[in-house]
């Protein structure tokens, strides 16, 4: 019915000619995908990221048709996978940065009915200002003891009515948002991003900071003592370098009997034992 029309809402003509210059100013750019994602979410990266980072929720047929038309390497094959309600993200640092920030700006949401809880739910005592009526029978049910007075509903006193890990049932995820009691964890990552016209799949954006730092650590490590082994002094381990040459030569000169103040005491003795055994070897010798 609209194939041949000319004429368009202001709002898509204006985000048609958002996404026919944004992927001419920004060498990186991302998709997010919101079956998981609530816009209540975006608010605060938004701001978040403010003149780092442009956010642009698109619709996927307006998008395919402005991004279709351009010449950028790489850029295809991320139209491919727009499908559904989805946000684009427009930015010049790496996307690899741009994911883990992204995972590292969590915020706290109200839970709907099945979200596993990020955290213990706990409902402090309180004066709800709720009056007394239906919702009674909602805090009897999630196993939280009230009160009544003052005309308002009293929370005599603290409960934990789900546990860290365990799913919020739906009536209590709707009593829990009249509390303002929010007990989701929720975070934004990647589904795909390209770059210099190459495309990154969601799991190659993905990176273990703990593990790379472990490796990282290690490497270091190997690195140092490859070092202190062949004698190649740095800053770093000057000090360790110079402790291994003169234990070194301590050994060489104990071995060799020479004396010096430093080792004289070891040459003694490793002499003294030496006279000791060819001494318990002469026929009717006593130990003193």
């Amino acid at each position: 019915m609209h194939e041949n029309r000319t004429v368009y809402p202001q709002k898509k003509a204006q985000l048609y000619q958002q996404l026919q210059e944004l992927p001419k100013k920004y060498k990186v750019m991302a998709l997010v995908r919101m079956e998981k994602v609530r816009s209540s979410q975006l608010l605060p990266l938004r701001k978040k990221f403010l003149g780092q980072v442009e956010v642009i929720s698109i619709k996927d047929k307006v998008a395919k048709k402005a991004l279709s038309t351009l010449s950028i390497p790489g850029l295809q094959k991320l139209v491919e996978s727009l499908t559904g309600q989805c946000v684009l993200m427009f930015t010049n640092m790496s996307p690899f940065k741009l994911n883990v920030l992204l995972g590292k700006n969590k915020v706290m949401m109200y839970a709907r009915g099945g979200d596993i809880a990020s955290i213990d739910v706990i409902v402090p005592a309180k004066n709800t200002g709720i009056a007394p009526g239906p919702m009674l029978t909602e805090f009897k049910e999630a196993g939280i003891p009230t009160k009544i007075d003052q005309g308002t509903i009293w929370i005599l006193k603290d409960s934990t009515p789900v546990k860290k890990g365990q799913p919020v049932p739906e009536k209590l995820a709707t009593l829990l948002q009249k509390l303002d009691i929010k007990t989701v964890e929720a975070g934004i990552l990647l589904d795909t991003a390209i770059e210099d016209g190459i495309q990154y799949k969601k799991e190659e954006l993905i990176i273990d900071l703990e593990q790379y730092r472990n490796l990282f650590a290690q490497a270091h490590q190997e690195a140092v003592s490859l070092s202190i082994e062949a004698a190649y002094i740095t800053a770093d381990n000057i000090k360790q370098v110079l402790a291994k040459a003169a234990q070194g030569s301590r050994s060489v000169a104990i071995e060799a009997g020479y004396m010096t103040d430093e080792t004289k005491e070891q040459v003694l003795q490793r002499a003294n034992a030496r006279a000791q055994a060819v001494a318990s070897k002469a026929k009717g010798y006593t130990p003193a």
